[in-house]
């Protein structure tokens, strides 16, 4: 039941049918009212200096966009970077550190599956979720990161930082609930749009592939992946974004489906790693455009130069 509700919401929010247009322009006073109070809280939020470089990376619709391999791909270009998000999904709450430079120190129920991700991709960061950005970012400052990245950071108006946004195609461009989109890019705010195709470009790396494989994932909009499929995939199963799977439940698929293996992403995998079942993995990442990971470079050591300057 789950299931069908998350795919019928995907494709209200990026390919809608006649009826769910319908719909969408049904909810349209009610995204006014929605953007009026997001807008609202943009003009009110200060901006202010946390005195520790930041860079956002995210989106301004909901579900999945990249934000995740396009953090790795920036982050490892740093000695010591800090990643910081919410930890959607985690059976945990509060402010954890994941991952310090001595390693891992929790499990990915208490992470969440992207904290985790980062933990086993970076091995030169620090990782923290915490509900309040604000403290995982002054924490950031005490374990002496130099670079703070935000998974998903765009709407913390009052944080004085680096924004990326990556855009997202989608038919629908309303606010929710008539659409997809959380918050818009609003006048006076600075970015910089990352494009598929341009700014970066996907690479899929494929390990332990089999005859034949069922793709398992719990990830949003898992349609993303159809065109990276290798052959031999058999038929698909989808869960919801962030689910923790049941090992029986993943044999039935197993036996039912006559498949060898399961295909999973990373994302995916981080929560099965430990687990019995035939894995076959492919792992997204993505080869970034010079000329943002300088950018984002030249903002950091600028930001560093200036602190050093008032400090003497």
């Amino acid at each position: 039941m789950k299931q069908s509700v998350v795919a019928w919401v995907e494709r209200y929010f990026y390919a809608p049918s006649l009826g769910e247009r319908c719909l969408s322009y049904l909810l349209y006073p009610l995204s006014l009212l929605y953007c009026g109070i997001v807008w609202l809280r943009y003009k009110t939020a200060t901006e202010r200096d946390v005195h520790i470089p930041v860079v956002s990376v995210g989106n301004l619709s909901v579900g999945g966009s990249g934000k995740t391999p396009l953090v790795c791909a920036l982050a490892a270009t740093f000695v010591s970077p800090c990643i910081i998000l919410r930890g959607y999904g985690r059976h945990s709450s509060g402010l954890i550190v994941v991952k310090d430079t001595e390693g891992i120190r929790c499990s990915v129920k208490e992470s969440g599956d992207e904290a985790m991700i980062y933990a086993k991709k970076l091995p030169s960061a620090v990782v923290i979720v915490s509900e309040n950005r604000d403290h995982a970012i002054q924490k950031a400052r005490q374990m002496q990161c130099e670079v703070v990245f935000l998974d998903d950071g765009y709407s913390k108006h009052h944080i004085k930082k680096y924004d990326i946004l990556i855009d997202t195609v989608s038919s629908n461009r309303f606010c929710l609930p008539a659409g997809p989109f959380r918050e818009r890019l609003w006048s006076g705010k600075t970015v910089y749009i990352a494009h598929e195709g341009s700014t970066f470009k996907r690479l899929v790396r494929y390990s332990n592939l089999t005859d034949a494989m069922l793709l398992v994932t719990a990830i949003a909009r898992p349609e993303r992946l159809h065109s990276f499929l290798p052959r031999g995939v058999i038929g698909h199963y989808y869960f919801p974004d962030h689910y923790y799977f049941h090992i029986d439940e993943l044999e039935q698929l197993l036996q039912r489906s006559g498949a060898t293996s399961l295909l999973v992403t990373y994302k995916d995998y981080v929560k099965l790693s430990n687990s019995n079942l035939p894995l076959s993995l492919m792992d997204l990442e993505l080869e970034v455009l010079p000329e943002l990971q300088q950018s984002v470079h030249a903002y950091v050591s600028d930001l560093k130069a200036y602190s050093q300057d008032r400090t003497h």
